[in-house]
């Protein structure tokens, strides 16, 4: 099997719409987490990274129907899935599949309209909650599809759905997928993740010994990946490769992370070895580094045991979109990406000390540097990891 590259790219977050505006707004350095604009909820005390369009905007920039029935994952990731699809030039539908990661699907109508469903009003939403109705939204854009899967692995969703994707591509099953995930803010979301307690009133502080919690973001991000041959018998021009990738589960505790960090370190070794490549080759981590008080030291455990004293440079972006949970792996990806092909790693926000159990320092200031190698971490609950590696066409 030849390699797999990637040929086009979408996201929408809270940082922009568009891989220009994004990759600009982290340039800058300027975080674009704050308060809530758009969720109907009274924790409007709680920092969010909030993608700035309103459902109808986004509806008009689509040219949906004003009485369509779509809720603000799928049409999120409707923006984002055409940008992918538009920049890789991907009109053949024959043997391309589509993976998409969610996990809140149609939450924010079915809260919203819950006691109205009671009396018959709103029911057309009911149909619209499920994980699966939105991927087919989606998917619909492009026509008919060889297959469209869910996958919903919490926080590693959109990167385990990259994984789906490229073993559908390997396996011969497809010769093209469109890969990644969307999430969109909700009550049920946020007062959920308030209930496990690790929110933080502030903007996060990533690896910081200070930190306090994640802020919760929204938005979606795709790729479309092929394997390298097929993408250059119909003219396309590949960005990179995914080198390489892996999942694994450590399955130590419900939400926490095991302590020697083994889920992670099974992910970012697995991906080292696929790709074929040392730890010493790696020039950047995007990490997961949400800024709770368990993923982050035991993360920085698990870049120790890999890395030794050889640590690369890593950061988390997480101070810039908030946490978009089942999105965070493409969403990151696309980071990922941006940082390789122009050779830039974006600061990690709001740190002033290392945890004094590791010592690691992140990247604090934006900088250019040579890179090669680019590996992106997406952690899931159950100890979901998953990693994989970007690197240049040299």
């Amino acid at each position: 099997m030849g390699r797999i590259v990637v040929t086009g790219m979408g996201i929408v977050c809270s940082l922009g719409c568009g891989t220009d505006k994004v990759f600009s707004a982290l340039q800058r350095g300027v975080p674009c987490v704050g308060t809530v604009r758009h969720l109907q909820t009274s924790h409007t005390e709680l920092p969010v990274g909030e993608v700035s369009m309103s459902n109808e905007e986004m509806m008009s920039m689509l040219d949906l129907p004003s009485d369509s029935v779509v809720t603000r994952t799928p049409l999120l990731g409707m923006v984002a899935f055409k940008q992918a699809v538009g920049q890789a030039g991907l009109t053949d539908a024959t043997r391309t599949v589509f993976v998409n990661g969610t996990t809140v699907g149609g939450m924010e109508k079915s809260e919203q309209y819950y006691l109205e469903f009671f009396e018959g009003k709103h029911t057309e939403y009911i149909g619209a909650h499920d994980c699966g109705a939105g991927t087919e939204q989606i998917g619909r854009l492009f026509g008919r599809l060889d297959a469209m899967l869910t996958i919903s692995t919490a926080c590693s969703s959109a990167t385990n759905s990259i994984i789906v994707g490229a073993n559908m591509i390997r396996s011969g099953r497809a010769k093209a997928a469109i890969v990644g995930g969307t999430e969109s803010l909700s009550k049920f979301h946020l007062n959920g993740f308030n209930s496990l307690m690790i929110l933080d009133g502030e903007p996060c502080k990533p690896f910081d010994q200070g930190r306090n919690g994640l802020n919760l973001g929204e938005g979606a991000a795709y790729l479309v990946i092929e394997e390298e041959e097929s993408a250059l018998e119909r003219g396309a021009k590949p960005l990179c490769l995914l080198a390489g990738y892996a999942n694994a589960c450590d399955a130590f505790h419900q939400t926490a992370t095991s302590p020697e960090g083994e889920g992670a370190y099974l992910a970012m070794t697995g991906a080292l070895k696929q790709a074929g490549i040392s730890p010493a080759a790696i020039d950047y981590i995007n990490a997961h580094g949400t800024g709770t008080g368990n993923n982050d030291q035991c993360e920085s455990v698990a870049i120790k045991r890999v890395f030794g004293d050889s640590v690369p440079d890593f950061s988390s972006t997480k101070a810039f979109t908030g946490h978009t949970t089942s999105a965070a792996g493409s969403v990151e990806a696309v980071i990922s990406i941006l940082s390789l092909l122009n050779n830039y790693i974006p600061a990690n926000l709001n740190f002033t000390s290392p945890i004094e159990e590791t010592g690691l320092t992140p990247v604090t200031q934006g900088k250019n540097v040579d890179l090669h190698h680019v590996m992106s971490n997406s952690f899931g609950f159950g100890g979901n990891d998953s990693s994989c590696i970007f690197s240049k066409i040299e």
